[in-house]
């Protein structure tokens, strides 16, 4: 079984999406008002989802103007919290938050409570409890089992987005291999000698953004005209983050479709992307390259990227492995020599060993391809330096190396 969301832009009428502030409003709220009951009482009273919930039926009975808002939305935000307090006792989230007014507005129903139907080729219909139906523009169609529905807005317009669970089973998958190097420059470089990048149109919203951002620095905070620059600005952002997700989207799946296992670097892209400013004491240096860096490395979505390929290649049979990073940018991947004087350029890598020539990126997607493979773990294994302990300079051809 796999999960599988498919998400579609409504078109409500004025009146329902009023609703929808309403209701995203409400939840938010139950949502705060349940994590400041955790903050204060939660450690010495045990509350959990159960006690909770009980509260929220009395302040349904006490407040008309949350009791108008669907009990399963307001439920969902209390699973919502109470997950997030599992997932940060495990390690693996920070203490949550309160929710904010333009950021977390959303809210969701149980699959059983929603209905659709089909009005003509490009539209249909959805039900929703106390908001009645809602049209949104169907773009593909949709399969399995329905799970929950959740409505959000960004500034482009409402969305709804429908959680289904499909029975799938995976065949073996016997395509072949490869490995990826992610860059700047070139997003994405195959040890096959392929090279991708981002579509060039991001590069022209980019210049808007930056021009909008200067006349929403100029005008007065507060006003009117500041807030409808910033309005710009986000529907810019929005824009490119879903130019930037579409190409996430057709790349991953077409290197799903023609490999197996994908090998990429494990790449620690928090500490790649850390401010360079330093402290008092001790200043950074070259601080406004370092932000220019960080931005040109989060612009790419390296890690988005790894996330949709990962359940694309899980859904096909495939794999996704991760190799230690270090040098492989630095190693011939003909003769295993190691020396930063072979990467002449961003784009051209000349081996001041055996003169082997390729481009800087291919040649890295070969050496992340061959530390994932079975002969290079052997070399691991007698000591054969592929991992961080890399001495820095030119060592020789040892015998267990390719020459």
């Amino acid at each position: 079984m796999i999960l599988r969301g498919f998400r579609y832009k409504l078109v409500p009428a004025p009146e329902q999406e009023a609703l929808f502030r309403q209701f995203a409003g409400v939840c938010r709220l139950v949502y705060n008002l349940a994590l400041e009951q955790r903050q204060v009482w939660g450690r010495s009273h045990r509350i959990g989802y159960i006690q909770q919930a009980v509260d929220l039926t009395r302040l349904r009975a006490e407040y008309d103007w949350i009791a108008a808002v669907s009990q399963t939305c307001q439920q969902q935000a209390l699973r919502d919290l109470d997950k997030a307090f599992a997932n940060f006792f495990k390690g693996v989230a920070r203490y949550p938050t309160s929710r904010c007014k333009g950021v977390n507005d959303s809210f969701r129903f149980q699959g059983r409570e929603v209905n659709v139907k089909r009005l003509n080729g490009k539209w249909s219909a959805v039900r929703l409890p106390k908001i009645g139906w809602v049209k949104f523009r169907d773009t593909r169609p949709m399969r399995g089992t329905l799970k929950n529905v959740t409505v959000s807005v960004d500034a482009l317009g409402w969305h709804i987005s429908f959680a289904r669970e499909i029975e799938h089973d995976a065949a073996a998958n016997t395509r072949p291999s490869v490995g990826i190097d992610r860059g700047v420059v070139n997003t994405l470089a195959l040890s096959t000698g392929e090279q991708m990048s981002m579509p060039r149109s991001l590069e022209a919203i980019e210049q808007r953004k930056r021009r909008v951002q200067k006349v929403v620095a100029r005008r007065k905070r507060g006003s009117k005209r500041w807030a409808k620059a910033l309005r710009r600005v986000a529907r810019l952002s929005a824009r490119i983050s879903r130019i930037r997700k579409d190409w996430h989207h057709k790349t991953s799946l077409d290197i799903a479709c023609r490999f197996g296992t994908v090998v990429l670097e494990d790449l620690k892209i928090n500490n790649m992307t850390a401010s360079g400013r330093g402290t008092m004491a001790e200043p950074g240096r070259n601080v406004r390259q370092k932000a220019g860096l960080n931005r040109s490395i989060l612009n790419q979505g390296w890690f988005g990227f790894e996330t949709i390929l990962a359940y694309k290649l899980a859904e096909r049979g495939g794999t996704l492995e991760k190799v230690d990073p270090a040098y492989t940018s630095q190693q011939c991947s003909q003769c295993d020599c190691i020396d930063k004087r072979s990467r002449e350029s961003q784009a051209r890598f000349v081996c001041i060993d055996c003169g082997y020539v390729e481009h800087a990126d291919t040649n890295a997607a070969l050496n992340i391809l061959r530390r994932n493979t079975a002969f290079m773990r052997v070399e691991e294994s007698f000591g054969f330096p592929m991992k961080r302990e890399l001495p820095i300079g030119n060592p020789r051809p040892s015998g267990w190396g390719r020459c």
